[in-house]
């Protein structure tokens, strides 16, 4: 069996990708029945252009249902994302020039289109089969031994106080953890991952193992930081990233850039290292709500006026 087939069978037995093709099918029909009528229900008006782009929208979505239905295949669901972008522009287009009547429809209409945009994007990039190996790499330096960096890592559990995408570490053996994170779009994944590196106060390294949701990898290096200052950590993590280029574009536009995130965790590592917790800045708080609010800066102590402002 090829690929493709296999791709296709999978698909065709999705709840998600065939709730959407029968949500393109019923939208269709009406836009290329009816589209003054389906026009004016938007509020857009039923101008000689307006029946012309519903007409146009109506067969896209009605070939999309075709696909999704028929031949299910991570191109239609990508389909789905262009047409819904296509339609937010004709959308904002029309809010931007609207008359005044109808406005709370198109508005409405805008507001749905937003969330089905959001449910396709999600769709096409947890169906697309295709990956892209992605390497990371960050470091810091904290005001601690190698020895004392390397334990604090070495505790698995506590990874999540300031990795924010993870949620949870469990140790399930000597050289054994069960891991769950979040991943973009909503999504929880989980995998078992195994240490293959272990060197006291200089190393440690681990990997998923099969089964995984998301293959990934990863090191921490722990080196007497120049002059005797504490200890420089060197991060490197590797993993597929669902979806591929169009996958990893996704994830940056809702704002889960991961370069930043692991910038960000080590920011958070090194508070941790040096004060024993997250320290709040800009209003962020700690932990897995940290995810998506400001990026903290390196731990400092108040300023005289946020000293004046405490104490007041």
């Amino acid at each position: 069996m090829t690929t493709d087939t296999r791709s296709t069978s999978r698909l065709r037995d999705d709840p998600l990708v065939r709730r959407l093709g029968w949500a393109s099918a019923l939208l269709g029909v009406p836009q290329v029945v009816a589209p003054a009528g389906f026009a004016r229900a938007l509020g857009v008006g039923d101008a000689p252009r307006h029946r012309s782009a519903t007409t146009a929208v109506g067969v896209r979505e009605l070939a999309a249902a075709t696909g999704l239905l028929g031949r299910p295949h991570p191109v239609w669901l990508w389909g789905r994302v262009g047409g819904d972008l296509m339609d937010l522009t004709m959308l904002a287009r029309a809010l931007k020039n609207h008359n005044g009547r109808g406005l709370g429809r198109t508005v409405a209409a805008t507001a749905a289109v937003t969330a089905v945009t959001a449910t396709d994007v999600y769709a096409a990039v947890t169906r697309t089969r295709r990956s892209t190996p992605m390497e990371l790499t960050a470091a810091t330096t904290v005001t601690r031994s190698p020895d004392e960096a390397y334990t604090l890592w070495k505790d698995l559990e506590r990874l999540p106080d300031f990795m924010v995408h993870l949620d949870e570490v469990h140790v399930t053996g000597p050289r054994t953890s069960h891991w769950q994170a979040s991943a973009p779009f909503g999504r929880t994944v989980e995998w078992d991952a195994e240490i293959t590196q272990d060197v006291p106060g200089q190393l440690i390294a681990w990997r998923s193992v099969d089964g995984a949701d998301i293959d990934n990898s990863g090191e921490a290096r722990f080196v007497p930081a120049p002059g005797g200052q504490g200890t420089e950590i060197r991060v490197s993590l590797r993993y597929d990233l669902p979806g591929g280029p169009l996958g990893k574009a996704a994830a940056r536009y809702f704002g889960e850039e991961p370069h930043q995130q692991l910038d960000d965790d080590l920011r958070r590592f090194k508070q941790i290292a040096e004060t024993g917790e997250v320290v709040r800045s800009e209003g962020a708080p700690g932990g897995k709500r940290a995810r998506g609010e400001f990026p903290q800066h390196p731990a400092r102590p108040l300023t005289v006026d946020e000293l004046k402002e405490a104490l007041s």
